[in-house]
This record gives C-alpha cells, structure tokens and sequence, in this order.
C-alpha cells in the first residue's frame, strides 16, 4: 500500500491505526498494541482527549509530579510539575526546601500587558495613512465590542492601539500595534479575533475619511496575529539571605561568591547562556504544562527577552551586597488560568485546584519561583559535587529498567550505586555480575 494517503482526517480512529500500521509496521500486532495500550477506559475521557488535536491515535504519557515544601510569597505550594527528566522535580523540591527555612519566594507581577499586530502595507502618502489612523482609531476599537465586552467587565480589554511605521524596513511596511490586558485567559484566540476585525475596518472604512484620499485598494493587509513576544507581561520572583547563613546550609566556605560568578557566566557568555536558561525553563515548562499553558509561546518569548540587549544572556542575577546574597529571575510570562484546556484537561482542572486556584497573575508568579528554584538547584550541583552526580543517580532506574531489572536487582544496584559512578557500562557490569552470581 502507498505511504501517500488523501482524507486521512476523515477517516475513523480505527481506520487511521490500521493504515498507520499496516503501512510502517512489520509487527502490526505489536504496534496496534502499543497505541491501544494507552488509550483510557473510560470512553468519555478517552473522547475529550481525542478531540484535543487532530489525528488522534494513542494518549502520550508524561509523570505528573509534586515538588512539595515551595514558600512563595509566605504561602505553602506543592507544584505539579509535567516532566520526564528524572533529575528536575528533585532538584526543584531540594531548592524548595531550603529556600522555605530561609524565609521562601518573593514573587511580584510587575506588568502585564500583550501586544497583537496587524501588518499592512500601503504605499501612498505617509501622512495621509497617520491622518487616517488617527481619525479610525476611535472607530476601530468600537468595532471589537462584540468581542471584547465579556472581557471588559472582567476588568481588561484593548489597552491602545499605535500605528507603526516600519517603511524603513521594507517599501510600503506598517503594523497597527495593539496593546491587551486579558486578565486570567491567556487569550490568544481572544487578541486575534481583536485583530481581524481591527484590520477589516481598518480597510473596508476609508470612504468616510476625506482628508486624504485613501483607497480600500491601497491597504493590503498581510496578516493578523498576536506576539509571543511579552515584554511588558513581566514577573520577577526572588531570594535573599545573609551570606555566612547561606554558606553554612551549603556546608561551603565561598559558596555565595562562588554561585555569584556562575551566574555572570551566563550573562557573559551564550554557550552557557543557553544551557543556563535551558534548566529554568526545565521547571517553567514543566508547570506550564501540567496547568494546561502553551509552553512553546512561553520558550518562545522567553528566549527573545534573553536576547533583548543584542546578546543572548542568563535570565538570572545574583550579587552580594552588605553581607546578604540576593538571586532573582525577571521574565515575560503570558500564563492562562481560563479558557483553552484548562477548564477541559481533568488533571489540568486538578493542578490547578492543587495551586489554590490561582489567578493568571498569581501563577506567573508560582511559575517564576519555579523556575529560579530550578535554576538554583542546577548551579548548586555544578559549583559543588558537579552536575552529572545527582543527575545519574536519578537517572539509574531508567537504567535499569531499560536493563529489565527484577526489583530485588533494582534494590541492590541502588544500594550499591549509593558510592559509586553511575553510567551505563558500570550498571550494566554490575547486574551482569550479579545475575551471574545468582545462577550459581
């Protein structure tokens, strides 16, 4: 049979497997199993997690984890955390911990604001498309209210709207910049449903203007879409504490002045810059997705802000000063506790519940902790015992299993890797060696 197929949406779920299979499997019993394997029993979630996406065959299946003891803010969170690599949530819930006997997470929402565009072009007269702007303007955000009035009784809406000249850039190039507060949503599809009927009346109403002749032919517009880019959604979470009280938990003289210049490191050079910020975002994502968020947006304009300056930097600072050490993160983050899958997603809907219900501003905040918390674990282990330490040790059980250990071997090779190297050779001689043994 063809790997080229037509309709293949319309097809049933059944039907989509048995093509899948049948065309890139050799093993179809196997493979069939696989992806029914995960499907769920009960066959109203199983439906609502179908229709999440297209194309649906099978559910892939991450851990749900807690990272327990977090302080933020002077309350008490245990996060849950949607991740597969092994060494995170126990990095997260170690820096939780100690940072909790220190007085915990300070956390504030410092601005939050989203920007949508409408990009056009027009190559007429400068001023004539300025004047026309200024005269629509009024006109346009009159035109959303059909969309925004829910919004604005919830206290948010179209903030402003400016026209922007990027005629320098390339011939005939203008964006109508739009500036939102959306409150607890997210609101992507919101913002873009703000801008379509921006840009249509933006175009469709140049008859009423007779300052300039301007002629609905002359407008082209190319697209309509929110950024992702949210520097003015900004949040900064924090630590602190006296120097010589941080070196003793540590159990490390010249721990803080040493932790201060890993952290300029990053800001200094790119190639740690972005393994640097790579392990905040292990614990960013990590929440995002188990309440339900659009982690590639939040990658997305997190990395753009690190390369805000013309260079890409570490998101975190630290310093000391007059005997107190201070580490912060300050970061754009355009989280949603309303709409998409939030409301859907039974174990989303649980997380949140977990978190106390939070508002959008206060999940920026528990996810900034998070990731400073995350940050702080990684370089802890790097300017101490070294990364690869406790990063093996978490990672000996999937070793293991990959070994398909018994869990009387499992036992003994945790036992016995308690005081040495973890890799794959060492594991792989030791449960040889001690199967070996056994047969005797």
């Amino acid at each position: 049979m063809s790997k080229e197929i037509n309709g293949f949406s319309k097809l049933s779920k059944e039907e989509k497997i048995n093509w899948i299979v049948d065309n890139f499997f050799t093993d179809t019993v196997m493979a069939k199993s696989v992806l029914k394997q995960y499907w769920n029993e009960d066959n109203k979630l199983q439906k609502l997690h179908d229709e999440f996406s297209e194309n649906t065959l099978s559910n892939f299946y991450l851990p749900f984890s807690i990272a327990p003891n977090f302080l933020i803010n002077g309350k008490k969170y245990s996060i849950p955390m949607v991740i597969e690599e092994s060494s995170v949530i126990a990095a997260a819930s170690k820096s939780a911990k100690l940072w909790s006997d220190l007085g915990g997470f300070k956390a504030k929402v410092i601005s939050k604001i989203k920007t949508g565009q409408v990009h056009f072009t027009y190559t007429g007269d400068k001023q004539a498309i300025s004047s026309y702007f200024n005269y629509i303007k009024p006109t346009l955000i009159q035109d959303t209210e059909s969309i925004t009035t829910n919004m604005k009784k919830r206290g948010g809406g179209i903030i402003d709207i400016s026209l922007i000249d990027k005629t320098f850039d390339m011939k005939g190039y203008y964006q109508i910049s739009v500036s939102f507060d959306t409150i607890d949503a997210m609101g992507a599809n919101f913002i873009n449903s703000c801008l379509e009927q921006i840009s249509k009346s933006f175009k469709d109403k140049t008859d009423i203007f007779k300052d300039y002749i301007i002629k609905s032919n002359d407008i082209k517009i190319i697209m309509n879409i929110l950024s992702n880019y949210v520097p003015d959604c900004l949040v900064k979470a924090e630590v602190s504490c006296k120097v010589e009280k941080l070196n003793k938990k540590e159990d490390f003289n010249g721990y803080c002045e040493k932790f201060v210049q890993a952290v300029k490191i990053a800001e200094l050079d790119t190639y740690r810059a972005v393994t640097h910020n790579k392990g905040i975002m292990n614990g960013i994502d990590a929440i995002a997705v188990a309440t339900g968020n659009d982690f590639r947006a939040i990658e997305a304009g997190i990395h753009a802000y690190a390369s805000k300056d013309g260079k890409y930097r570490g998101l975190t600072h630290a310093k000391i000063e007059n005997g107190v050490f201070f580490f912060s993160i300050e970061i754009p983050l355009a989280l949603g506790t309303i709409g998409g899958i939030t409301n859907l997603h039974p174990l989303v809907k649980l997380a949140l519940n977990m978190l106390n219900d939070p508002n959008a501003e206060e999940l920026m905040e528990i996810t900034a902790a998070v990731g400073l918390a995350q940050n702080y674990g990684a370089l802890r282990s790097l300017i101490t015992s070294g990364i690869q330490r406790g990063h093996m040790k978490m990672h000996l059980i999937n070793i293991l299993n990959s070994l398909e250990a018994t869990e009387s071997e499992k036992q003994s090779a945790v036992e016995y890797f308690k005081d040495e190297i973890v890799n794959n050779n060492n594991v792989q001689r030791y449960i040889t060696k001690l199967r070996k043994s056994n047969e005797i």
